[in-house]
């Protein structure tokens, strides 16, 4: 809590970025329920979700240059009233499906430039050496309320229905616009005034010739290619080999979750005691043996266990990689590296989903599991070999 109480800038940003989140998650579960009610198709809801996560990866090398042009206090709260517009449009109109998925992917991507601008603003906010606790206390506040946002989402069910609930959606994203405004100014240092085309290029080129970074990301695609899938393969774990309730089912889900939660939080306090490459090293390690272990798993209680175990791996992941690529890129570069390499990490999510589908297919829960954690080790052992390189 020491970086929020001392940063003012940082703590402002903090609860923006929470306060959006908090209203994001409330408004996927709103569209998901629409989705499916008007719909009645299982596609549907897929290709709403493919929507919001591989639409981003298709644009990544523009949504990080957006940053590095203009102020990042700008950039953000624009951001913030674009998505609450959209959201509001999506609320009055409730639109067709074909429509719909439009919108949300447009709204993917100006959330992928805002992401990428929130994360190259960190290092303008607090000090070098509190970087660690400053990223582990962003991914605690925003994975948490993620966490919890089905759960609020359900009691306001109770009261509302989907446009009233996408309605308080969009007043989160103006109230984090107003809160944004009353950052510092942090103009663009170093951009030499080319085009939008050439600084695409330009970003892309960095990240391939920065070894330092080409490593970590090529990693980091791998291994959420392999693990990705989990996802999918959670429910048939839980329902066909554990024999588990619905409840039980869903509960399962919650794992990497708490995981998340529990490991940021002693990441805020332990981290700076790592070497960031180490640190995601092994966040890369445990969170697929966590994935391998869990296709070994004998009951929910220890699947549930397991899951936890590796959302604790993938906090490490977050704070290393956002904390490495925030002291290694020049201020000038940071967003445009930020929107590469997210982007890169849903299409690897896309990847995984289809991949991983079809072995589900083909085989069952357990072998998809395994087989997912051992391509993520294999990915890990070859980038420890890099790194040390």
């Amino acid at each position: 809590m020491g970086v929020l109480r001392e940063a003012r800038g940082f703590r402002v940003l903090w609860v923006a970025r929470a306060v959006s989140f908090l209203g994001d998650s409330l408004g996927l579960v709103a569209l998901l329920l629409y989705v499916e009610a008007s719909t009645g198709a299982a596609l549907a809801v897929a290709l709403l979700l493919l929507a919001g996560d591989l639409t981003p990866g298709l644009f990544g090398a523009f949504a990080g240059v957006v940053g590095d042009r203009f102020d990042l206090r700008r950039v953000m709260v624009t951001c913030d009233v674009l998505q609450g517009a959209l959201v509001v449009v999506m609320a009055v109109t409730l639109p067709p499906l074909p429509v719909l998925l439009v919108m949300v992917a447009v709204r993917s991507v100006v959330a992928q430039v805002f992401q990428a601008s929130s994360r190259s603003a960190v290092p303008a906010l607090v000090r070098d050496e509190d970087l660690e606790s400053a990223n582990s206390a962003l991914g605690a506040g925003t994975n948490g309320l993620e966490a919890i946002g089905p759960l609020i989402a359900a009691a306001l069910f109770l009261v509302t229905d989907v446009r009233g609930i996408l309605l308080i959606d969009a007043a989160t994203f103006l109230v984090s616009a107003v809160l944004l405004s009353r950052l510092p100014r942090m103009a663009p240092e170093g951009w030499a005034g080319t085009g939008v085309l050439k600084d695409a290029r330009d970003g892309l080129t960095y990240i391939w010739q920065t070894k330092a970074v080409r490593v970590i990301g090529i990693a980091f695609f791998a291994t959420v290619a392999f693990n990705g899938v989990d996802d999918v393969a959670m429910v048939f774990l839980s329902k066909d080999e554990l024999g588990a309730s619905d409840s039980a089912a869903s509960a399962l889900y919650a794992g990497v979750g708490i995981g998340l939660i529990l490991g940021f939080a002693v990441l805020a306090r332990y981290a700076s005691r790592f070497r960031m490459t180490t640190l995601i090293l092994l966040g890369f390690a445990v969170s697929s043996l966590g994935n391998l272990v869990t296709g070994l798993a004998w009951a929910v209680w220890a699947a549930l266990a397991l899951q936890v175990i590796r959302g604790f791996g993938i906090a490490g992941v977050d704070v290393g990689i956002n904390t490495h690529l925030q002291r290694i890129v020049p201020p000038h570069m940071r967003s445009r590296v930020f929107g590469n390499l997210y982007g890169a990490i849903g299409l690897a999510a896309g990847v995984s989903y289809v991949l991983g589908g079809l072995l589900l297919e083909h085989t069952d829960a357990r072998v998809t599991f395994v087989a997912a954690g051992i391509g993520g080790l294999a990915a890990t052992a070859v980038a420890a070999l890099a790194v040390r390189r």
